[in-house]
């Protein structure tokens, strides 16, 4: 090639930043001039209404029929807004969950998800602590749980010692599984996060989370 052979790839790369702008300011420049056109016909509609009961020095200010167009338009898009986003929506949704729930097998599994999403959804993402590894339902059986409470009660105090609250979840439905209060010395914290932890629960050990090395495993269980 020639020394002209980097003028295309510099082409290129204007054309590509040119596009890139275009796609930005595309939907700023259709959103302005649709609101301009809703402000002007709505000011042009009912401007000839009032104008004439107004006093003549405010009739000659053209500006402020420009804002209260605009303000009007405001609370026109606002409530339009509102209607769609909490009745409209709300409606819509619910008709389109009724429809899946009708379906055979789809309706069982769009259930089951729904339900683990409220269940574990971010207004309880704090009700889990930390993961923890337990023995369960017998000695020499590991199972994976989720540490929820420290504090000691009555059932803790009755037990004795320093018990400490586990939720053993289900698989791979873990909106259901078990309450147990252990001793402390009978539970094992992971470093694993509770992500992590309810994932592999979910996959049915499928998906195992990122361990550290081999060497530092050895450490830990020594």
């Amino acid at each position: 090639m020639s020394p002209d052979s980097p003028t295309p790839s510099r082409l290129r790369t204007f054309r590509n930043a040119f596009l890139s702008g275009a796609l930005l300011v595309a939907p700023l420049v259709v959103t302005i001039w649709a609101f301009k056109t809703i402000i002007d016909l709505v000011g042009g509609t009912f401007r000839p209404l009032y104008e004439h009961t107004l006093p003549e020095p405010l009739q000659r200010i053209p500006l402020l029929w420009d804002f209260l167009a605009t303000l009007a338009v405001v609370l026109l898009v606002t409530g339009l807004g509102y209607l769609s986003r909490y009745v409209l929506g709300k409606y819509f949704l619910g008709v389109g969950e009724r429809a899946i729930q009708r379906i055979p097998a789809i309706g069982v599994v769009y259930n089951s998800v729904k339900q683990i999403v409220t269940t574990f959804g971010t207004q309880n993402k704090n009700l889990f602590n930390k993961v923890v590894l337990v023995e369960f339902p017998r000695k020499g059986i590991w199972t994976i749980g989720f540490l929820t409470n420290k504090q000691q009660g009555e059932p803790q105090t009755v037990a004795g010692g320093e018990t400490w609250t586990v939720f053993v979840p289900t698989t791979p439905n873990p909106t259901s599984g078990f309450l147990i209060m252990l001793p402390r010395q009978d539970i094992i914290e992971l470093e694993m996060t509770v992500g992590d932890g309810m994932k592999m629960i979910i996959s049915g050990g499928a998906v195992v989370p990122p361990w550290p090395s081999i060497q530092r495993a050895t450490e830990i269980v020594r």
